[in-house]
């Protein structure tokens, strides 16, 4: 009878085993598909960051370019009322300036 009672007992205990390594299983499973579900929205985060850091760029990009071509068309303006102030005096400096450029291109 103590044979019994004993095997009786590794078989309870084996089937404790087995339902726990179930149960085991069960658990890394269901982490596994915990982390994948983290990780995909960690990439729609991170994507949705990067969009937003791009768009906050191009905008600031557009800004300057806008800025720069006020400037440049404030100094064409500028420039035009002096030739129509000075024209000698400007044709002048254009042609020294011409003159600079071509002996500086012979060499």
């Amino acid at each position: 009878m103590a044979t019994a009672a004993g095997k009786s007992a590794d078989e309870a205990t084996a089937a404790d085993l087995e339902a726990d390594i179930e149960q085991l299983k069960a658990d890394i499973q269901r982490l596994t598909e915990q982390l994948a579900t983290t990780g995909q929205h960690g990439y729609g985060a991170a994507r949705r960051a990067a969009a937003d850091g791009v768009e906050q760029l191009r905008a600031q990009g557009e800004a300057a370019f806008e800025s720069m071509r006020g400037s440049a068309e404030d100094i064409e303006a500028q420039l035009i009322a002096k030739v129509r102030e000075k024209p000698v005096t400007s044709l002048a400096i254009a042609a020294g300036v011409g003159y600079l450029f071509a002996l500086l291109s012979r060499r």
